[in-house]
């Protein structure tokens, strides 16, 4: 019987990996598209894991200072303004009584949970098919800020 022989296995130069996690945050984009449109449905609620030093994400020194590498953020009953653009999301949060608004590129995440149906992926940072030249990293996040701030602007407005 003849076969495969996977011993000798070749360099992936396609990066199956990448593109796999890549079509997964996807995924998560679209999963909290639909949701800033229509809001949770059933039982459906989030927990949002991300890397708080990962480019472009934007939180307050109050945060950053309590969750210096990683943080997870749950979205169930009490979230606001969810904004959806290509490349990150932003959400408004309660913390400790205290308003916060958060910027998380799709990039950073971590991991992705649904409690209510046990869905969950996981996701390497590290591992993205958009590297960024350090002196990119202000633009993505200006861009992503734009497309959000776009987005929300009242129909009929420029």
């Amino acid at each position: 019987m003849t076969g495969y022989h996977f011993e000798q296995m070749a360099e992936d130069l396609l990066r199956y990996d990448i593109l796999i996690q890549d079509a997964l945050r996807g995924a998560v984009k679209k999963i909290l598209s639909e949701v800033g449109r229509t809001g949770l449905p059933g039982e459906h609620h989030f927990y949002i894991a991300f890397e708080t030093t990962a480019p472009g994400v934007r939180i307050s020194s109050r945060l950053k200072e309590r969750y210096p590498q990683e943080m997870t953020i749950v979205l169930q009953h009490q979230f606001w303004d969810l904004a959806i653009g290509e490349h990150a999301f932003e959400v408004g949060l309660s913390f400790g009584g205290v308003p916060e608004k958060l910027l998380v590129p799709y990039s950073a995440i971590k991991g992705f949970f649904d409690p209510s149906v046990q869905f969950a992926l996981e996701f390497d940072p590290g591992k993205t098919a958009e590297e960024l030249p350090e002196e990119l990293l202000e633009a993505v996040e200006e861009l992503a800020q734009a497309e959000i701030d776009a987005e929300n602007l009242p129909v009929g407005q420029p």
